[in-house]
Parts: structure tokens; sequence; C-alpha cells
């Protein structure tokens, strides 16, 4: 059975509209960057990836746009690696938001529709400091694949892949 979306006052769309694109760009860069010590590059990283997803959607790929009111208040895309690989790529959510369970039922949300979509295995990368993060994907069955600290967005970053077959 289905579990429904555990807030009342947030709704959820697939759709882009006018300013999303960045706006969910703006969100990383000043939810992460102060907290991770990035700089503007990190916006780069989000925002190219994020303005290609917007112009190329497949049926295979979906982007969850959280609302509270007109305001966006988190996201998620599932993004077609390959013919049998997904990504799952952009979640994020509000302080205010989060600890109530709403990246869980994002994340199963992105398993159940991969699996829809016919996709073998879906993967993520994330960096190592997002410690509540790492606890979600691994609770819900990824398993660390590769481990990669290097110098990027102005700071020296561990990033891990973790990934689950479908």
């Amino acid at each position: 059975m289905k579990k429904p979306f555990p807030h009342s006052t947030i709704s959820v769309c697939h759709d882009i509209w006018p300013g999303d694109i960045g706006y969910i760009t703006y969100m990383h860069a000043v939810l992460y960057a102060p907290e991770q010590g990035w700089d503007y590059t990190f916006d780069i990283y989000v925002a190219l990836p994020l303005a290609e997803f917007a112009q190329s959607q497949s049926p295979q790929e979906r982007i969850w746009i959280l609302k509270d009111g007109d305001r966006i208040a988190g996201s998620m895309a599932i993004v077609r690696h390959s013919q049998k690989e997904a990504q799952l790529r952009w979640l994020l959510l509000e302080p205010e938001i989060r600890g109530r369970g709403i990246g869980r039922w994002l994340v199963e949300e992105a398993l159940d529709f991969s699996r829809i979509s016919g996709y073998e295995s879906i993967f993520l990368w994330t960096v190592e400091a997002l410690y509540i993060a790492a606890n979600l994907y691994r609770s819900v069955g990824f398993v660390q694949r590769e481990r990669l600290t290097h110098e990027i967005w102005g700071s020296t970053v561990t990033e891990v892949k973790y990934e689950l077959p479908l």
C-alpha cells in the first residue's frame, strides 16, 4: 500500500514552471554552500545538468517539486543515466520541513517510479558530510560503491556513490 504524502500544507508537482530551475539552484547554493564551505562553482554543478534535464525530459524521468504555497520547499528528480540505470538527483528539503518523513517519502517515490519506468538499478552521488541523507539512502537499501576525495567547489570534498539494484 502506497504511503500518503506526510505533510498537509505542502503540495507536490511534477511540472516545471518559470523560475523553478533557478530557485532549485538557488536553494542548493544557499543551503549547502555556507554549511559546507563551497563557492559559486557549486551553483554551476547544480544549474547546468538541471537545465539540461528541464529541456529534454523523457517519460523515464521525473521531477518532484515541493511547494509550500507559492514557495518551493524542496526537490528531487530521477534522471535517465542509461536505458537500464536511473540517477537520483537534487534531493533537498528546506530545513524547516526536515525530520517529518518527507525525504523518505520522496526517495520511496523515486524507487517506485524507477521500477515502473523499467530501470534495473539506481544510483546517486552525495557528499560524505551529509550523514542524515546517507542514513536515509542506506535504510532503503542503497549500498556505498565508491568514494572520491578531491578539490571541488572551492573545498576538499569527499563524494560518495550509492547504488541499489531494482
